[in-house]
């Protein structure tokens, strides 16, 4: 058990309670603190009288500093009070010498805006008003006819056909036109080492008898075609492929613009199983390869309809422009002239044979882009063919033109 420390004896360090008894025995030990010499105080003690004189002296020492500042305040507010009086009569005296002075004009300056401000501002106010314009069918026709008041606006009887596009059929013509030498077929005989100018013709023949057999579109017809040609164009085939390209030519078109295309089961046996399905796919992906999957192209067919439709045509008429561009699908020497000019000079040469007068109208010249006399070589040609027509062994288009339904049109003898 510790033993109590006794004041002034020597503090044993190694002992921490000790230690700290020390330090708690110095407290009001004043003889032992700082700043005392010899147990007396270096500065004198304060003076701390705590009798009733005093505290009345601080209670009137209180009041006479609340009445200061009382007195402070009261003088603050007087002078506020002179200040908004002097600011009231300065008023008054201004309002007194505006009342006596007449009131003089304000001039304003204007500052004119730039040029180019004003003029974007009024482009674009009228663009606003011109958008808010509904844009309708007879606003185009009127446009269109204000271009061409010569030719006959043959989209009237369309207005009500949204199938039709009237707004935008000319734009679309156009553009076939722009793109139609991307899509158009070289003359490729001279490139082809064992095939000629009858085998093909003889193919075209074939293909005309299975589109007939299969009941098919004719865009399928000129798209098969299409697809044969530019083929050729790059590639060399041998003789025993030919037929092999030509009724994959036709799946691949068939998928394209059928809804019912044939199966390959069935062009097998067109061809009198001479290929098997996997040669067909095998074909029709080495086509497709080979023309990078290209085939939304501007046909004959598309500018046949249209020209035709700028004819303003009779049954008659329309099966003979139909028969004449089938006739020159079979002839390699076709493939010199675009689409758009086999079309037109097929309209050319059946409104020639049909003795229609005029033979080439302004409507005609304006929807198809040709005159006249552009058209000439190309119709020599095409008559040509159709005078050939009637000792050719290949028969398939002939046959097909000779039916009532198609007004017969092979029968008429050339002129």
């Amino acid at each position: 058990m510790a033993t109590r420390q006794v004041r002034g004896e020597p503090v044993d360090v190694k002992n921490p309670a000790a230690k700290n008894r020390r330090v708690l025995g110095d407290i009001g030990n004043i003889a032992s603190l700082p700043g005392v010499d010899g147990g007396k105080p270096l500065q004198p003690p304060a003076n701390r009288p705590c009798n009733r004189n005093f505290r009345s002296q601080l209670l009137e020492n209180a009041q006479v500093r609340a009445a200061a500042n009382k007195k402070k305040i009261n003088d603050g507010a007087q002078g506020i009070t002179k200040k908004q009086e002097d600011v009231k009569v300065v008023q008054k005296k201004a309002r007194a010498v505006v009342k006596r002075q007449p009131l003089q004009p304000i001039e304003v300056i204007v500052i004119s805006p730039d040029t180019n401000e004003v003029a974007k501002a009024k482009e674009k106010k009228e663009n606003d008003a011109a958008s808010k314009k509904k844009v309708t069918y007879s606003s185009v026709l009127e446009a269109r006819s204000k271009a061409a008041s010569k030719t006959h606006d043959i989209d009237s009887v369309d207005k009500d056909n949204d199938l039709a596009a009237p707004e935008y059929v000319e734009d679309m013509y156009t553009f076939y036109k722009e793109v139609e030498n991307e899509s158009k077929p070289q003359m490729y005989m001279h490139t082809q080492p064992e095939i000629n100018e009858k085998m093909r013709s003889i193919l075209v023949d074939w293909l005309v008898e299975v589109h007939i057999k299969f009941d098919l579109s004719p865009e399928t017809l000129y798209l098969t075609i299409n697809l044969i040609d530019r083929f050729l164009s790059l590639k060399t085939v041998p003789r025993r492929e030919l037929q092999l390209l030509g009724v994959s030519a036709l799946l691949i078109g068939s998928k394209y613009e059928e809804i019912w295309p044939p199966q390959v089961d069935d062009l097998v046996y067109v061809t009198d199983n001479s290929y098997t399905n996997k040669q067909i796919l095998v074909m029709e992906k080495t086509i497709l390869g080979s023309l990078e999957w290209y085939l939304t192209v501007p046909t004959q067919y598309v500018f046949l309809v249209r020209f035709i439709k700028a004819s303003i045509p009779d049954p008659e008429m329309e099966n003979m422009v139909n028969f004449l561009a089938e006739l020159g699908l079979m002839h390699h020497d076709t493939l010199m002239y675009s689409p758009s000019m086999l079309a037109a000079s097929a309209v050319y040469t059946a409104r020639s044979f049909l003795n229609k007068t005029p033979t080439w109208t302004d409507t005609l010249t304006f929807h198809t882009g040709y005159s006249g006399s552009e058209l000439m070589e190309c119709a020599k040609l095409l008559a040509f063919i159709h005078s050939r027509a009637g000792e050719s062994k290949l028969r398939a288009v002939v046959k097909k033109y000779t039916k009532p339904e198609r007004s017969a049109v092979a029968l008429l003898s050339p002129p």
